[in-house]
């Protein structure tokens, strides 16, 4: 391992770009600590030449929200044959669309909560209030509001009362031209990780989400000392199980590879409910992945080494 060169793609120009910039730092100390040689690139307009003449023997995708997670990056690496971790273009543009993800997960018969999705034009065509008012006799209150593509709950919002909802939308759609409204479900929060192994995808620990306001925002999740965080989970046998089939069902079905991220809720009464997967997973240090492969007996260095040498080896 210590003779090849490992790039780790980290920055770019979305809105996540710093938690990027942090994930990939902490990545390539922990490979380094593996004895792989790391090289840190930024994704910007020198990327395409610096991969063909400085050709590394794999490269890890870091990125997270746009280029990074929409396949656009994937392209280019399937392109110019360059071994990747993470999950390939064609598996990011299914993934990277929340309405697609949770429609796939909800024809397999796993539970999502009721959700539309309307762009940024319905409003302004049909009157805003008239929209609104149907979502809310359609979904009922509390509902949560987001994006229908990026990460970090960028944009996203919990709405009580429906007097809050024109605020609220206005908000979601700084960060997209289209919102995804879904019915918000109380009870306990989890992120379970999914990795592939010899013995096929493996679903890590659940991380149990605490957040001080009630709302695992940005930030409450990049925040220290915003949330807590309990993994395991503190879950019963049956819901632990049930929340890791769901995360390894969600990286099959959606066509993930390597690693991935499952949010999921576990209502009161045990049903657990899907809310959307992640894959390209924060690694920073408030990020539930390094909490999952920690609790598992794992280190972050030593996973993706392992995956370093799959990609390498595909």
């Amino acid at each position: 391992m210590a003779e090849r060169t490992v790039a780790v793609l980290a920055g770019g120009l979305s809105h996540e770009r710093d938690v990027s910039l942090r994930s990939g730092r902490r990545l390539s100390a922990a490979l380094r600590a593996e004895g792989l040689t790391v090289e840190e690139w930024d994704t910007d307009a020198g990327l395409l030449e610096r991969l063909r003449t400085q050709r590394p023997d794999a490269a890890v995708v870091a990125l997270h929200g746009g280029q990074g997670e929409n396949g656009s990056v994937q392209t280019v690496l399937e392109m110019l044959e360059v071994p990747f971790v993470g999950t390939s273009s064609q598996g990011c543009r299914r993934a990277w669309d929340k309405p697609t993800a949770k429609a796939l997960l909800a024809k397999a018969d796993f539970s999502t909560p009721d959700w539309v999705v309307l762009p940024h034009s319905t409003f302004r065509e049909l009157g805003a209030q008239a929209v609104l008012d149907a979502m809310v006799d359609r979904l009922g209150l509390p509902l949560i509001l987001k994006p229908d593509q990026g990460g970090s709950a960028l944009g996203t919002q919990v709405v009580r009362d429906a007097a809050e909802l024109p605020a609220a939308m206005v908000g979601c759609f700084a960060y997209g031209d289209t919102v995804l409204a879904e019915r918000f479900v109380d009870g306990v929060e989890v992120a379970v990780a999914v990795v592939e192994t010899e013995a096929g995808p493996t679903a890590l620990p659940a991380v149990e989400i605490v957040p001080e306001s009630g709302v695992y925002d940005y930030t409450a999740r990049y925040t220290a000392g915003l949330t807590d965080f309990f993994a395991p989970a503190r879950l019963s046998e049956e819901s632990a199980k049930a929340v890791g089939e769901l995360a390894v069902a969600a990286h099959q079905l959606l066509g993930l590879r390597d690693i991935s991220r499952t949010d999921a809720v576990v209502g009161a009464d045990g049903t657990v409910h899907f809310l959307e997967v992640n894959l390209s997973p924060g690694l920073t240090e408030t990020s539930t992945v390094p909490m999952a492969i920690e609790a598992s007996g794992g280190s972050l260095g030593a996973v993706f080494a392992e995956l370093i040498d799959r990609a390498i080896k595909r």
